[in-house]
């Protein structure tokens, strides 16, 4: 597993809890981090190195994917000669993509790309005309007949529709859960803030639509708080704040700042929200639910629609503050039956197996 670093994310959680399961079914996990951040408990026995850059000359930026391409070759090369050879590589998120895109030493039949996002939304959305064209163009050399793994058949179908990229071979493989230690972790004891409240998840960041969030929420005319439970920049952080209170609203939005168990949180929330214009999978769905939450997303790109279906989709709302309102106060006062649904598709051994059956794909 290749990865551009592990601060407190959702793909990083998802790498994580393959490389959890993967150890578990007992094979040998090596876990190439380049940066040195990591804000998650690793796994006992992962092989993990940090390939940290320390190039700090003026052209590094016009250097870095070559240079860094050649530091992962080495440090494959020195894992190799120790371990044997790689029978599987897979990098995620774009930046290590871009990287690993370059390395000589992981060979390309053997090396998945996987896709946590929707690509269009993130990349092209708010550039126009050349700036436009150029990223487009590049996005595509970085895939264009290689291994691609999507964590949603959206994600997938966008890199190929808006990127004109024609994979090698392709798979969709939903993201994985380790449901018995969410539902032990719901249990942890918290005092929460009010005996009902509703309850966000995820990092201050344009794609994830706060300020819908509070206008929606704003609109519900609920009396009960609305938790943020993720962190952002201190600018990102000062508008949000200053939105609720323009929206007259600020006594009842607690920004409560991240959590390493967000899963105390949602098992005891009224209500999960996302109001994203975009999520490759959307793991805090899955994750509320299997805590006994029930949720509401926007219908954006990615998996939120593939994951609510039948009852669910009622909590589906469009990419709007009114829509996403009514979809909250039809779900908080008449909330889905949860205790029927099957989540055994997402446990980790399954998704595991998905991963493990790349392999056989090569002897084909």
């Amino acid at each position: 597993m290749v990865i551009d670093g592990l601060p407190g994310g959702g793909a990083e959680k998802v790498v994580i809890t393959l490389v959890a399961g993967l150890l578990a079914a007992g094979h040998r996990v090596s876990l190439f981090s380049l940066r040195k951040v990591c804000e998650y408990a690793l796994p006992a026995g992962v092989d993990y190195q940090v390939i940290e850059d320390r190039c700090r000359r003026p052209w590094r930026k016009l250097t870095e994917l070559g240079r860094r391409a050649r530091q992962l070759d080495n440090a494959v090369a020195t894992a190799e000669r120790a371990g044997g050879a790689f029978d599987l590589v897979v990098s995620h998120l774009h930046k290590t993509d871009r990287i690993v895109r370059r390395c000589a030493a992981l060979k390309a039949d053997k090396t998945w790309f996987c896709l946590h996002g929707v690509f269009s939304a993130s990349y092209l959305g708010h550039r126009r005309g050349v700036s436009r064209w150029l990223k487009a163009r590049k996005i595509q050399r970085v895939y264009q007949q290689r291994n691609v793994i999507a964590v949603s058949a959206y994600a997938l179908e966008d890199l190929k529709r808006a990127f004109e990229v024609s994979p090698r071979r392709e798979a969709v493989i939903a993201n994985p859960f380790d449901i018995d230690a969410i539902r032990s972790l719901a249990q942890a004891p918290l005092t929460p803030p009010a005996p009902e409240f509703i309850l966000h998840v995820g990092r201050f960041h344009e794609t994830k639509r706060h300020d819908r969030l509070l206008q929606a929420y704003a609109l519900t005319d609920l009396a009960i708080p609305l938790v943020l439970l993720g962190k952002g920049s201190a600018e990102k952080t000062a508008a949000l704040r200053a939105q609720a209170a323009a929206l007259g609203i600020e006594q009842r939005v607690i920004f409560q700042g991240f959590s390493d168990n967000p899963y105390a949180w949602m098992a005891r929330a009224s209500l999960l929200v996302v109001s994203s214009d975009s999520e490759g999978f959307g793991n805090v769905l899955i994750e509320s639910m299997l805590c006994g939450t029930p949720v509401v997303s926007t219908r954006c790109p990615g998996g939120p629609a593939s994951l609510l279906q039948g009852e669910l989709a009622r909590g589906l709302a469009d990419l709007n503050p009114v829509s996403l309102a009514n979809a909250m106060l039809e779900i908080y006062r008449q909330p889905p039956d949860l205790t029927q649904i099957d989540f055994s598709a997402f446990a980790t051994p399954a998704i595991c197996q998905q991963y493990l059956a790349l392999l056989a794909q090569e002897q084909i």
